[in-house]
């Protein structure tokens, strides 16, 4: 019964895989300008929020430092 059951490890990994295998994709079509306005936006913009979420994590760093 408990070869049935996949590890929380193993669920992760092979989420990551998928994930790492669709933002390769995405890149891919991104850089051959095969993506519509509205998606080159959304990526600009998960882009824009990441680069924030970085500066607060590196300034909230420094500032514990």
């Amino acid at each position: 019964m408990s070869g049935d059951v996949v590890t929380r490890d193993q669920a992760i990994a092979a989420a990551r895989a998928v994930l790492d295998r669709a933002r390769i994709r995405i890149a891919r079509d991104r850089a051959a300008g095969r993506l519509s306005p509205e998606h080159e936006l959304i990526c600009r913009r998960i882009e824009r929020d990441a680069r924030r979420r970085e500066a607060e994590q590196a300034a909230t760093h420094r500032n514990a430092a």
